[in-house]
């Protein structure tokens, strides 16, 4: 296991020393910083290329919801917190796992195995090779190879564990989370407009109060927490 760089943002102290204790029993995690609060975490994570955040949700300011959603880059998150009704919502901004505190240390362990887990099968798939054109790249399916031209991609729909890239001819099924896939060299050209749905920007005919109308006439749904980035962004 490569060593992996991780995050703790939690507003109590008690729960920041217990999760601190626990991180460090595992010699492949590298503690980049423990954060009483998001803001002071967002000033580290602007420089240094996080793995694993493990955070509270109840937090002042900024809590721990609203930073997920504004760190959907880094590949694994796990709330630890005292509201457990908070778990679908959680879930739904792809975060691994879900503990309520108190934390115990065979229930973080269960997690940590969660996460090795998922980082071998990320890295053992290698769903996409690069090809020699910049505008070329394969989707595997089963034991096959299939050729995509990224010009071709309409839009990308999250299904679960998968991701479906979206083509006029065909809809390909690819074993990875779009947010996880939006990271991939040949996705850099799109964005976000939904948690389930991203499209690519120049593909964007309209922008309505709860829906994108592509070139094709095709509309996709607009989530209300990624407008406000899509207007800034275009």
């Amino acid at each position: 296991m490569r060593t992996l760089n991780c995050i703790i943002v939690d507003d109590e102290e008690i729960d920041r020393l217990m999760a601190t204790s626990f991180v460090k029993r595992y010699p492949y995690l590298n503690l980049i910083g423990v954060f009483e609060n998001s803001e002071e975490a967002f000033k580290v994570i602007q420089n240094q290329a996080i793995d694993i955040a493990f955070l509270d949700i109840d937090m002042p300011t900024l809590n721990g919801l609203d930073f997920r959603k504004q760190t959907l880059h880094i590949p694994v998150c796990v709330f630890i917190t005292s509201h457990p009704e908070h778990a679908v919502e959680s879930f739904e901004l792809e975060a691994l796992d879900f503990i309520v505190k108190p934390l115990k240390f065979d229930r973080f362990d269960k997690t940590m195995q969660r996460i090795v887990e998922f980082l071998e099968i990320k890295h053992k798939a290698q769903l996409f090779e690069s090809s020699i054109g910049g505008d070329i790249f394969y989707i595997k399916e089963g034991h096959n190879q299939t050729k995509v031209k990224l010009h071709d991609v309409l839009y990308l729909e999250a299904l679960k564990d998968y991701t479906l890239v979206v083509t006029n001819e065909k809809r390909h099924c690819v074993l990875s989370s779009i947010g996880n896939l939006l990271k991939e060299v040949h996705f850099q050209s799109f964005i976000r407009i939904h948690r389930s749905y991203a499209v690519q920007k120049q593909y964007i005919k309209k922008i309505m109060p709860y829906e994108v109308e592509l070139h094709n006439n095709k509309h996709i749904p607009l989530g209300r927490s990624y407008k406000d980035s899509l207007n800034v962004i275009l």
